[in-house]
């Protein structure tokens, strides 16, 4: 019961944050809305700095694990395509498109949240990660904006042009494009 409390709440937040703004709603709002008392809702959440963290903790560990794997690994062409391949599943969830909408709705008032920046620093780090480190500019630029594809076509679209799936596989499909020089890009994903 405690965790269905937990998450309607994260639910709602993120609803709230995403359609008034994550300064204009209140821990009041958030309460009304789930219908229960302020101090019940203080009860999961003291702040709604704490509702944030726990929204973007799955997504900090969620890239802790990807950056340890790839340290893990030579930094190959193939190792670039896997780490393509596991970073768009990982991003493929209703529930991080959610929470991307949030943040990027949000991106002033969020600027100094510490999870946030933590994030921020693991993907730079995933990024310098992807090559190798004689990689020309032009390399790591192209490497890091295939992470990035995964992310873009999702919001370059409308909704409902293009299903899910072909949106994902869109995006992976320019991904490998920018990981490969011309002519090297696998056709099978």
């Amino acid at each position: 019961m405690r965790e269905d409390t937990r998450t309607r709440i994260q639910e709602i937040a993120l609803r709230l944050f995403t359609e008034q703004g994550y300064e204009a709603t209140s821990l009041r709002e958030i309460a009304e809305e789930l219908g229960v008392t302020k101090a019940a809702l203080y009860y999961h959440f003291k702040t709604k700095d704490d509702i944030v963290t726990s929204l973007v903790d799955k997504r900090l560990e969620e890239l802790e694990e990807l950056l340890k794997w790839v340290k893990s690994r030579p930094r190959t062409p193939e190792m670039r395509r896997e780490l393509v391949m596991r970073y768009a599943d990982s991003v493929r969830s209703e529930r991080h498109l959610g929470i991307s909408r949030f943040l990027e709705r949000n991106q002033t008032a969020l600027r100094d949240h510490p999870t946030l920046i933590r994030i921020r620093e693991r993907m730079i780090e995933l990024t310098t990660q992807i090559s190798e480190p004689d990689a020309t500019p032009a390399e790591r630029v192209s490497h890091s904006l295939a992470l990035f594809a995964l992310h873009a076509g999702k919001w370059m679209l409308r909704e409902g042009e293009l299903s899910e799936d072909e949106i994902h596989k869109a995006c992976l499909e320019v991904a490998f494009r920018l990981l490969e020089p011309a002519g090297s890009v696998p056709t099978d994903h």
